[in-house]
């Protein structure tokens, strides 16, 4: 799961990104509206969670533009006035979800969960090749009826084969996909995910590299 946290307050900005990766998230921050606009432009995120009083250009703003350029994250705006009106406004713009300050991380969390539970195509909550299926909502992967016990990132990197139903994804697309921009781009931490991932799917191997491509999950 990769989320954008665009938040001035550079402490509760800092805190929610380190609660959030140690949740198995990628997270990226952004101090302003102009940097959440320019990420947001240029990485896929599936949450932004989003300060109504951004500097430069307002958090309004901010998801009013989301909203226009039809892009498919959901946005959790977060504001210090927590009155029904506030609420209603920022709903209105096109949030998503709506958390009034102070909070609990842990509430953040589940906000968060649950807005990736909701997909864009709310026909697909599975994805399956052959014996192996990843169910979205529940978090949880299968290969022949025996539950895998995956790490988040183990199991983001699954969706994302998954999903490409058969298109090579590369390394740089699981990197932008799965990590968030601390990574190193040239760690070998997706190989290293990788084969860990097809230890555990087991055999026959499903998870195939393809030659200065990438990796893809092989026709059954």
């Amino acid at each position: 799961m990769k989320v954008l946290v665009a938040e001035d307050d550079a402490v509760l900005a800092d805190a929610v990104a380190l609660g959030l990766r140690r949740r198995g998230m990628a997270v990226d921050v952004a101090r302003d509206g102009d940097e959440a606009l320019t990420n947001a432009q240029l990485n896929s995120y599936d949450v932004v969670v989003l300060d109504r009083d951004l500097p430069r250009t307002h958090g309004d703003d901010v998801c009013r533009t989301l909203v226009a350029e039809g892009s498919s994250a959901r946005v959790l705006m977060l504001t210090a006035a927590g009155s029904l009106e506030e609420r209603v406004e920022g709903l209105e713009l096109g949030a998503d979800d709506y958390l009034p300050k102070p909070f609990e991380l842990a509430e953040l969390v589940a906000r968060i969960r649950a807005l990736t539970r909701r997909p864009a195509n709310p026909q697909v909550t599975c994805l399956e090749s052959g014996d192996l299926s990843l169910d979205l909502g529940r978090r949880v992967a299968a290969r022949a009826g025996r539950r895998l016990e995956l790490f988040p990132k183990e199991l983001a990197v699954l969706e994302c084969l998954l999903a490409a139903d058969g298109r090579p994804v590369s390394t740089e697309e699981l990197l932008e996909r799965v990590w968030d921009n601390e990574v190193d781009p040239f760690t070998a931490t997706v190989k290293t995910t990788i084969r860990r991932l097809r230890t555990k799917l087991g055999d026959p191997p499903i998870i195939e590299t393809v030659r200065e491509t990438g990796y893809r999950i092989a026709t059954p």
